[in-house]
């Protein structure tokens, strides 16, 4: 049977009178792969601080990897948690090389001072190897692109064989080119025999590539839709979704755009 890795029942959010989320239903399963959805407002960065332990809920359920906030310590979880995202890209010292960051990942530490053990330097070599990445595994930080800072993130969320992916919003601030390369690793990663559920952040339907199975849509702190992708993603809810009439198309590629 599959695990559930998320499980949210009735999740309600409030801070200051203000519902931010509210009644949020999700199921995650092993085997699918997520889009998260919706407009600026719309509860996704919330959602995901809930995920992550980092917001409260005000009522409601929430389960993650098999553990229930309130009855785990939340800290201990997140080392199970690969999360990419703006904050984590934020806090990494310029100076680290790209084989040090991605060893890191091990303990979901970010910046540690102690030196890897040989057995996690070569874990680490092997994922930059698998990313297209080796030949820039002494590079320091500050000197990668944005396209390849995010790929050395999913190699270092990986470091620790998560039992969950969290991608948010990662193609933000990317060129075309750089966003395409992404992408395809993205896919990549997903093909692995141990790859674990993927959650993939974004306001751009272009970005869901065949690997994504399921999408949740939400608007102004409620699900919207959820489901399957041939079920929820349609012209009708992502008009609802962004306020705005819109024509959703899939070409023969299968690559989702959006268009008035």
């Amino acid at each position: 049977m599959m695990q559930d890795v998320i499980d949210l029942q009735g999740l309600c959010v409030r801070r200051a009178g203000t519902l931010i989320l509210e009644g949020v239903d999700w199921r995650v399963r092993r085997g699918e792969n997520w889009v998260l959805l919706g407009a600026n407002g719309s509860g996704k960065t919330s959602l995901l601080s809930v995920l992550a332990g980092y917001l409260t809920p005000s009522a409601g359920h929430v389960g993650v990897c098999g553990k229930v906030f309130g009855e785990y310590p939340w800290q201990e979880l997140r080392a199970r948690l690969g999360l990419v995202s703006s904050s984590v890209k934020r806090m990494i010292v310029p100076s680290f090389c790209a084989l040090d960051i991605v060893a890191s990942g091990k303990g979901a530490i970010v910046n540690p001072w102690e030196v890897p053990s040989e057995d996690d330097l070569e874990c680490a070599l092997q994922l930059l190897r698998e990313a297209g990445l080796e030949a820039l595994k002494e590079r320091r930080w500050e000197l990668l692109s944005q396209g390849e800072r995010q790929r050395v993130l999913i190699c270092r969320a990986l470091m620790a064989r998560p039992s969950l992916l969290i991608l948010d919003e990662p193609c933000s601030g990317l060129d075309p080119v750089a966003r395409l390369r992404f992408l395809e690793f993205v896919e990549q990663t997903a093909s692995r025999a141990e790859a674990p559920p993927i959650v993939f952040v974004t306001h751009h339907v272009e970005e869901i590539t065949p690997a994504f199975t399921h999408a949740l849509v939400l608007r102004q702190g409620r699900v919207l839709a959820a489901g399957p992708l041939k079920e929820v993603l349609s012209s009708a809810t992502l008009s609802q979704a962004f306020g705005e009439t819109l024509q959703l198309h899939k070409d023969a590629k299968g690559i989702w755009s959006l268009g008035y």
